[in-house]
């Protein structure tokens, strides 16, 4: 039994890793994207000020451009600056080769041509005579990138674009027979166990884009990105919750609903886990909603913020938007509230897990006593990196320099990237076994809530005592 929990845990670790591959391969070009949102929402013939010329750009963009961005960053998380240049050239392959927006294909081509490039540098390492190495290097790139591009157009091209029409046909037969909502029933559990980012940036998004070059807006972006479940779900925790949950259910809502951070939600799932129907059927009651009102979103508005929902709203779409939002969340609070008005245990402070940390700790504190080397480095670590890492991050670095603690560096990262010298690393109990795979000799602090929690207190109180000797 114990086998099975942990192959289970260890299959979703690996499936949280690959969404915060996709993640970081989409995060640094949202920029480009939201531009591509807001030429569209302007400039097609049905947007805000239609005019036929900037209309132009719309097309090319959303072809070459934004596939040959994803490509060439995933290209460079795998290969460095020559595996993006690699991935760059083997997705014009399958760009020319296709007939619709290749964003599936350049997640796919760009890191296979970083591995490639790797495989490649490895391969001639000390094989390249004194002098030649300019002239190898360059050969190499344009040779594999030749066969790479052929490749890609004829063989790997139309086989993307094959499974990409199936997943769209799929899901066009849920929007056809009204059975779209029911994705909720796997978006929100998946979202809870941090694969968010598998279904936005690997399945929704790529639909949503492809849609809105069609008909100028997709409802694709809306049915996994809501903030309004999540919302409901929080202000029930502020009026009904209990001790811990209902103090810190407010400040959560404004980093949730304003700052596009969905993460701050799901411990509150997780300590009640019949909450989960909450957040169905507040993500059903949503999508049911903007279906009605045939609402949309011009891009993926990432972060999930408000904000973001309404700067990404074409025109004559603000009702419908706003109404799928004010529904999720009215049917997420009046679930919840059902859920912890009869629901007669009484919140613990800790879990089990908790003070099974708790007690891990209070041991390297011991340890602590006896060594009077003084922190250095603290690291967040978080499935994007960008996040709720952040967030907590900037908060505990306040704490000690209110404390006169300034000679500590405390920096977030994606988990697989925490630098190997991190004394310690603070990671959400649910990532805390991938956080393990990827850097086992770091002690690990495993939270519920990246900004208050007993193990931030206790962590601030060591630091404190060492740092201060």
């Amino acid at each position: 039994m114990d086998k099975q929990a942990n192959e289970k845990v260890s299959l979703r670790a690996k499936v949280q890793a690959f969404g915060g591959f996709l993640t970081n391969m989409v995060l640094p070009n949202i920029g480009a994207f939201i531009a591509w949102g807001i030429v569209t929402a302007l400039f097609i013939p049905t947007g805000w000020i239609p005019n036929e010329s900037f209309n132009e750009l719309v097309s090319p963009t959303i072809t070459y451009l934004l596939p040959l961005l994803l490509a060439y960053t995933g290209g460079r998380m795998v290969g460095g600056n020559r595996g993006a240049v690699l991935g760059a050239i083997g997705t014009m392959g399958v760009i020319i080769g296709a007939d619709i927006p290749m964003f599936l294909g350049a997640m796919i081509i760009g890191p296979l041509g970083g591995w490639l490039m790797k495989k490649t540098d490895k391969f001639l390492e000390d094989k390249i005579p004194a002098g030649f190495e300019m002239v190898v290097n360059n050969f190499s790139i344009g040779i594999v990138g030749f066969v790479l591009m052929l490749v890609a157009y004829r063989l790997i091209g139309p086989v993307i674009q094959g499974l990409n029409m199936g997943v769209t046909n799929a899901v066009e037969a849920l929007v056809a027979t009204g059975f779209l909502p029911l994705l909720s029933l796997i978006n929100e559990p998946a979202k809870v166990l941090f694969l968010n980012n598998v279904i936005d940036q690997g399945i929704y998004y790529p639909l949503g884009m492809q849609q809105t070059l069609d008909v100028g807006k997709s409802i694709y972006f809306m049915v996994a990105s809501n903030p309004g479940p999540g919302l409901g779900l929080l202000l029930a925790y502020t009026f009904f919750g209990q001790k811990a949950a209902k103090r810190t259910a407010p400040g959560a809502i404004i980093i949730h609903f304003f700052g596009g951070i969905h993460e701050m939600y799901f411990p509150y799932v997780l300590m009640k886990p019949l909450t989960i129907l909450s957040m169905i059927a507040g993500g059903m009651a949503g999508i049911v909603t903007f279906q009605l009102f045939g609402a949309g979103l011009v891009a993926g508005p990432s972060p999930g913020s408000i904000f973001a929902y309404l700067a990404l709203t074409p025109r004559g779409n603000f009702v419908g938007v706003i109404a799928g939002v004010l529904v999720a969340t009215i049917v997420s609070f009046l679930v919840t509230m059902l859920i912890l008005k009869t629901d007669k245990t009484k919140d613990e402070e800790d879990s089990f897990e908790e003070n099974l940390e708790k007690s891990k700790q209070m041991k390297a504190e011991g340890k602590n006593l006896l060594n009077t080397t003084k922190f250095t480095k603290i690291s967040y670590a978080c499935d994007a990196g960008m996040g709720s890492s952040a967030m907590g991050a900037t908060t505990f670095k306040r704490k000690l320099q209110k404390l006169g603690v300034d000679n500590v560096e405390i920096k977030n990262y994606r988990i697989e990237e925490v630098p190997v010298d991190s004394e310690i690393v603070v990671v959400h109990k649910d990532l805390a076994e991938r956080m393990r795979k990827a850097n086992p000799e770091i002690r690990i602090v495993a939270i519920s809530n990246y900004l208050q929690d007993p193990l931030i207190d206790e962590l601030v109180e060591e630091v404190l005592a060492v740092n201060k000797k």
